[in-house]
């Protein structure tokens, strides 16, 4: 009896030690390897990822309408440390997930390493084969990346998420990139026994209206395929908070499937590409000359068809004479010879002091990426004549089309230059006052003349303000103007009290036509949209569009 006691107590001791043994080996000889093992897995299946914050745009209701999600995607990674021929693992993984072999077998050689991303945003094609391959060490599991459901709608705006040479999971682009940190929120963090949970990120939403975004891309896209364009841009604002309620340009690209485009198509031209801006700009002339007191609507100058400054001749658009003319006719007519009389009328140094006063060549600060100043050095740093005179209908000088639109929506606020907003929580903010109400109206007053002495942009019963711009682009190279153009209009209605403005640009028509041929019937089929959108009733008594004389 006791050498069974003895016996059983000999064997409680073996296992009890062999049991000590084991537990010393699982905490401390391979406490590493379980704890990164246990991370990886963490890793692996994303538990310790922090949840992107969305970005919404909105209606004319205030209803919030989601343009970027999270949505989860199958996702294809290996565990090299199980991976047993990692040469020939590579070599059959290759072609199923188009990564070159090298890399993949450079990858499954980390013997101490257990996760390596083979492929994400797998399709279900790749996904089956890899599961038909049965090879131990690599794994599928779902994975949440970025949704954008409308596709390449705003998507200079969203921009996208990716990982760069960094490594870094992160935004890329457009409010991706510019409020990163919000969006992204806290990852959690493993460590032993201990697990902090991730923090959720901040959603973020727009000012963009889902429907005037829509169709205001869809108007750019056609204008851009009947003229065989290079490029064209679209910017939508209320005048009266800044807000930007579309903006567009063309070609764009898919963020869900960024890879495909080219590095091109990601530059936002409405704020990062300058331009020189043509007649669009004599809207700024006039309303300098005007508020300054130097010339009125109704001031009048001999039109001879040219003007000789410093030995270097220019002339109207048409090549033609007018003759006697008011500054309202020089407005309707586009007349170059007419607003390099109101800038010589007003002086230099006034029409400098006004052309910054607008903001040209500052930043409008809007909460986007990579905005560039415009170039004003030309009326900055020369007193050579010629240089204010061809800037005074927008050559010789660059602007952003956010920054023109900015200034026209002064003219068409009553003379308040505010910050362009993108975001629905942010404040209206007012830069400064650029010019008195009455000279605003006055201006306003010379544009819908010019509209509906033109008739391309004049809608029945409506008072429509714009400005037509045919700019000649330059040829840098041989130092002169290029025969191609860059058209814009700029236009907002009702013009007694505007509830948009809209500009339009269009980069290398075929041909190169005048603005009155390509984006004046865009903007006037845009204006239209956005006044049956709104539900806005006439704001004139005449019931037929007012024709030429």
């Amino acid at each position: 009896m006791k050498f069974k006691f003895w016996f059983i107590r000999i064997g409680f001791v073996l296992v009890f030690g062999g049991l000590i043994a084991n537990l010393y080996v699982i905490q401390v000889s391979k406490g590493q390897f379980y704890t990164q093992q246990a991370q990886a897995q963490d890793q692996a299946s994303g538990a310790l990822d922090a949840k992107r914050g969305a970005i919404y745009m909105t209606d004319k209701n205030g209803t919030d309408i989601p343009g970027v999600l999270n949505k989860e995607y199958p996702l294809i990674y290996a565990v090299p440390k199980e991976i047993e021929k990692p040469l020939e693992t590579a070599l059959a993984v290759a072609p199923l997930v188009g990564v070159p072999n090298e890399t993949l077998e450079k990858s499954f050689n980390k013997r101490n390493d257990l996760y390596e991303l083979i492929k994400e945003k797998a399709s279900q094609e790749e996904v089956d084969k890899i599961r038909a391959l049965g090879i131990k060490g690599l794994y599928v599991k779902n994975e949440t990346f970025r949704f954008y459901p409308f596709k390449d709608m705003a998507a200079h705006v969203f921009g996208f998420v990716s990982s760069g040479q960094d490594d870094l999971f992160a935004g890329r682009y457009g409010l991706e990139l510019q409020f990163d940190k919000e969006l992204r929120g806290v990852d959690g963090v493993s460590k032993g026994d201990s697990v902090q949970g991730p923090q959720a990120g901040k959603d973020m939403y727009t000012t963009l209206d889902r429907t005037i975004q829509a169709e205001a891309e869809k108007i750019i896209k056609d204008l851009m395929k009947t003229w065989s364009a290079e490029s064209a841009s679209v910017i939508v604002q209320d005048p009266y908070t800044g807000k930007i309620l579309a903006l567009a340009n063309v070609p764009n690209f898919d963020p869900n499937d960024y890879a495909k485009f080219s590095v091109g198509n990601f530059l936002n031209n409405s704020i990062q590409s300058l331009y020189e801006p043509g007649s669009v700009f004599k809207m700024v002339t006039m309303a300098a000359g005007i508020d300054s007191g130097k010339i009125t609507p109704d001031t009048t100058y001999h039109d001879t068809g040219s003007l000789t400054v410093n030995g270097r001749t220019i002339k109207n658009w048409d090549g033609k004479a007018h003759g006697t003319l008011t500054m309202t006719n020089v407005i309707e007519q586009s007349l170059n010879t007419g607003t390099a009389f109101a800038e010589r009328t007003m002086g230099n140094e006034i029409f400098r002091t006004y052309v910054k006063n607008f903001g040209f060549g500052e930043l409008t600060s809007i909460q986007l990426p990579g905005e560039v100043k415009g170039n004003i050095r030309n009326i900055e740093n020369t007193k050579e004549e010629i240089n204010y005179v061809t800037a005074s209908y927008g050559q010789g000088i660059s602007v952003t089309p956010l920054r023109m639109i900015t200034a026209a929506s002064a003219i068409a606020n009553g003379g308040l230059l505010l910050k362009p907003l993108i975001l629905k929580d942010e404040q209206t903010q007012v830069v400064r006052r650029v010019i008195s109400e009455d000279t605003a109206r006055k201006v306003m007053n010379m544009m819908v003349s010019a509209v509906d002495k033109n008739i391309l942009a004049a809608i029945p019963q409506y008072n429509v303000a714009g400005k037509t711009g045919t700019a000649f682009i330059p040829d840098f190279g041989h130092n002169r103007y290029s025969d191609q153009v860059i058209n814009t209009y700029i236009g907002s209605a009702p013009a007694s009290h505007p509830k948009f403005v809209i500009l339009i640009k269009l980069v290398k028509p075929h041909n190169a036509p005048l603005a009155g041929q390509t984006v004046v019937p865009a903007f006037k089929s845009l204006a239209q949209f956005l006044l049956n959108y709104y539900e806005i009733g006439p704001d004139r008594v005449a019931s037929t569009t007012p024709t030429t004389h």
